[in-house]
């Protein structure tokens, strides 16, 4: 499926991944809720709330009226909470957290592309706080993520600076493939939501995993690979490759705040009114 080891004498490869509901069984951001409340930066009603919105995302994912109204309380709810603090509740629970919900076929492919010679690199919408310590786990070589803007405080300001959703993801693709030398033509790429089309495009092998009822009939159409990732597998439990220290992943995109993925709603959702 994956073809045949890289060959040296031709152009480098990669293979990009997606990050919630196609290499984990969940949201990134949303899993830290628990975290984030027993650390002090959200209250009660708060963790419900996020609990809520994870619930909803397994189920099939966000409308749209569903995510302005969550866009509007996560943009106030994540101003000010200080970048170094969310960095240490991440790590303290990252094992705890992500680990678990890690799908075994995925992580199994990650090993196939890197035994080929190929790059990994996680490109998802949450934030670099999130997203980057995950790609570490999972011996990424580089991540590309939404961030946020940082004030002299080291508080988040709730302004984005960089949003990794839709083309701008295919745009990180493209920018990587022109710095690293990647063949887009000969390169992977995994995804579950219909947003990721621009991503999937722009590789030679798309491919859909867990996708939404409009990817699954966009991969159809297209004649796209499907991909049915079940098994959450926590990584000590694989081989025992996986098994040892992840290698540390590069930052495609620096790394910024741990809700930017929730926060950046904020951004596209004023775009489409100010473009309306």
């Amino acid at each position: 499926m994956l073809g045949d080891v890289e060959n040296h004498s031709l152009p480098r490869a990669a293979a990009f991944f997606d990050l919630d509901k196609t290499v984990i069984a969940k949201s990134s951001t949303l899993t830290f809720s628990k975290s984030f409340y027993q650390g002090g930066l959200i209250n009660r009603r708060a963790a419900l709330r996020t609990a809520y919105a994870q619930f909803v995302f397994l189920a099939g994912g966000l409308d749209h009226d569903q995510m302005e109204r969550m866009r509007a309380y996560l943009s106030d709810m994540v101003r000010g909470w200080n970048q170094q603090q969310v960095r240490e509740i991440v790590a303290e629970t990252l094992h705890d957290l992500i680990d678990p919900i890690i799908y075994d076929e995925a992580a199994s492919l990650i090993e196939e592309h890197h035994t080929a010679g190929r790059d990994v690199v996680i490109v998802s919408t949450s934030g670099a706080e999130v997203v980057e310590p995950v790609g570490e786990l999972l011996g990424a070589d580089r991540v590309v993520a939404t961030r946020m803007v940082v004030g002299e405080d080291g508080c988040f300001t709730g302004e984005v600076e960089y949003y990794a959703y839709g083309p701008t993801k295919a745009e990180a693709i493209r920018e990587l493939a022109l710095s690293e030398g990647y063949d887009l033509d000969r390169c992977f790429a995994y995804s579950d939501s219909a947003t990721d089309l621009p991503m999937l495009q722009t590789v030679g092998h798309p491919h859909a995993v867990n996708p939404d009822r409009a990817l699954r009939r966009e991969a159809v159409a297209r004649n796209w690979p499907v991909l049915e990732f079940r098994r959450p597998v926590p990584l000590k439990k694989r081989l025992p490759t996986l098994s040892v220290p992840p290698r540390p992943a590069l930052v495609a995109a620096a790394a910024v705040g741990a809700a930017a993925a929730t926060a950046g709603l904020v951004w596209y959702a004023n775009r489409r009114r100010g473009t309306a």
